[in-house]
């Protein structure tokens, strides 16, 4: 599985399709925002009406990339599960396979503002942010200068104009010295790559990564358009 190779702090990374992060040299692979189980909270709390397949698909994506690739270790930067009952409304086929996903190779849960209850024993382990020099995991970017830092919690998408007709895309961010993961989870919304609350992180030139179907397409934050007022305003209601 190819993806799109770039450097952080020096090391070689892939960005790839599905919207994770792969570092071939540590066998590791980092995705962030999973949110599983956002369908079924939709549905207990009636706000909408949401299929409640986002779990099976976001595990069924997960599945084939630790097929596809066999990392050592799996980073989950964050946000992995919707809300407190999360893992309790998990139905027994995604919990199944979970753990045997957790089997396959060592689970790093980082904790994030949507994970207040740690994952059951024995499906890896939990942290609030791992060092393996020269990167530093994490689920929200620090402001302010960290070399090698990679983060997630923005969910970051490229807003882009072809031929006239607009879209919006998943994106990774990077400046060479820290990257933004987009969010990995099939329900999970995004915020716009030029929002001030994102660029403010890069001070210099960033580019997005920009995630399609089957391949990654690098572009600078110069090439990319700013969303209407209205989808920012809704990404962060969402968020909190």
């Amino acid at each position: 599985m190819k993806g799109f190779e770039f450097l952080c702090a020096g090391e070689r990374l892939e960005a790839l399709p599905a919207g994770a992060l792969h570092w071939p040299a540590r066998r590791l692979l980092a995705v962030a925002d999973l949110h599983l189980e956002k369908g079924s909270s939709y549905a207990v709390n009636a706000l909408k009406l949401l299929p409640r397949h986002d779990t099976r698909q976001t595990v069924s994506m997960l599945s084939a990339l630790i097929e596809a690739l066999r990392p050592e270790t799996v980073v989950c930067l964050g946000d992995s599960f919707h809300d407190r009952t999360a893992i309790e409304r998990l139905l027994p086929a995604e919990r199944a396979e979970i753990e045997r996903l957790t089997r396959r190779a060592r689970f790093v849960w980082i904790a994030g503002n949507h994970d207040p209850v740690p994952p059951p024993d024995g499906w890896g382990h939990v942290a609030v942010e791992i060092a393996d020099s020269p990167l530093l995991f994490r689920h929200e970017a620090a402001f302010g200068p960290a070399e090698g830092e990679i983060s997630g919690h923005y969910h970051p998408v490229a807003s882009l104009s072809v031929q006239g007709r607009g879209f919006r895309r998943r994106c990774f961010l990077t400046d060479g010295r820290r990257v933004i993961l987009p969010a990995f989870g099939a329900y999970a919304g995004g915020l716009n790559a030029l929002d001030p609350a994102i660029a403010q992180l890069f001070p210099s030139d960033y580019d997005a990564l920009v995630v399609g179907r089957d391949a990654v397409r690098r572009l600078s934050w110069r090439q990319l358009r700013p969303d209407p007022t209205f989808a920012a305003a809704a990404w962060v209601r969402e968020v909190r």
